[in-house]
């Protein structure tokens, strides 16, 4: 057995929270042969189920789960860890804006943010996944000033992951065979999967699907795939944005096929496709060495920048409405 790893995970005892960790300790993060230490990082009020989740994850007897901390203290939760899951957030309630929710959040994602700076390691890696995601990792990384940017990430993976479904579903063949699929933009129904770019076992998809179908259908559904989920069990997903959190922070970690990119939300610097600066933007990238490399010099049709403009216009405001938490 290697040196363990150590795991911080917010709001653990919630639905997203419990569907991971168990993941986590079981392997299915770095593999049977990497130990992790789990640290569970909950509120006050939810340290009693917190411990509920403690006693089920000692009583499977991974033998890869080295230790577990549970607790409510931030400095805590997030000493020494080399990974970081920010799952815990508000939910949007009826009748809230989308901008009580961004200021709600940002209470939440600031301290976290600073938090990790003082006490996480120092090349930790932090993957936001409670939403506004996008936003809330821009607040996380500005007030965590020792972190570099490309340390923080937003998830974008469940939305790739819904695009690659959808897709294989209409054609009639497994995953595995769709590559190259990008999601560009924030993790809203401004979001853009772009087929462009993206090839079925080989051959370019745009070959293989009717243009009307995926300028119609295919955008909007993968949109507006939570809202769907939502109205179907009463609550939005969990199991599948833990899987997809695993997805991305394994690929980050460990590395992508060096023929083939996933989606992740990212800071810019305004060097790629004319995004603006200081933003958490969804781009095509490679990862290798515990690092990322954002795919450059894409072609892009007008109606692709269209849609890339739209949602960037919308991370702007977000970012517009929090400008107190980035200072």
């Amino acid at each position: 057995m290697k040196k363990p790893v150590t795991v911080a995970i917010t709001g653990t005892a919630g639905n997203i929270g419990y569907a991971i960790a168990f993941r986590i300790a079981s392997g299915g993060l770095f593999g049977p042969e990497q130990p992790v230490n789990l640290h569970l990082i909950e509120i006050e009020p939810a340290l009693g189920a917190l411990e509920g989740v403690v006693m089920e994850l000692h009583d499977c007897a991974f033998p890869t789960l080295n230790n577990v901390v549970a607790t409510a203290d931030l400095d805590s939760g997030f000493a020494d860890a080399d990974y970081v899951f920010l799952i815990g957030s508000r939910p949007r309630s009826k009748g809230m804006e989308r901008q009580d929710l961004l200021l709600a959040n940002g209470s939440i994602f600031k301290p976290q943010g600073a938090a990790i700076n003082r006490s996480a390691s120092k090349d930790v890696r932090v993957l936001v996944v409670g939403n506004p995601a996008n936003t809330n990792a821009l607040i996380a990384l500005h007030n965590a000033p020792n972190l570099a940017p490309t340390q923080v990430s937003s998830m974008m993976r469940l939305d790739h992951n819904r695009a690659i479904n959808k897709l294989s579903r209409r054609l009639n063949v497994q995953p595995n065979v769709i590559k190259n699929m990008t999601v560009w933009g924030n993790h809203s129904t401004t979001q853009f999967p772009d087929l462009q770019h993206c090839t079925v076992d080989g051959k370019p998809s745009a070959e293989l699907v009717d243009q009307d179908w995926y300028r119609g259908e295919y955008i909007y559904k993968i949109q507006h795939r939570g809202a769907q989920i939502i109205e179907a069990r009463g609550a939005s997903s969990a199991a599948s944005a833990a899987s997809a959190a695993i997805d991305h922070m394994r690929n980050w970690a460990l590395g992508t096929e060096a023929s083939s990119w996933v989606s992740m939300g990212v800071m810019t610097d305004g060097s790629y496709y004319d995004v603006g600066k200081d933003l958490i933007f969804s781009f095509p990238v490679h990862c290798k060495d515990h690092s990322f490399e954002i795919v450059a010099d894409l072609s892009l049709d007008d109606y692709s920048m269209g849609m890339i403009r739209a949602s960037e216009k919308e991370l702007i405001k977000e970012r517009d409405m929090v400008l107190d938490l980035l200072r």
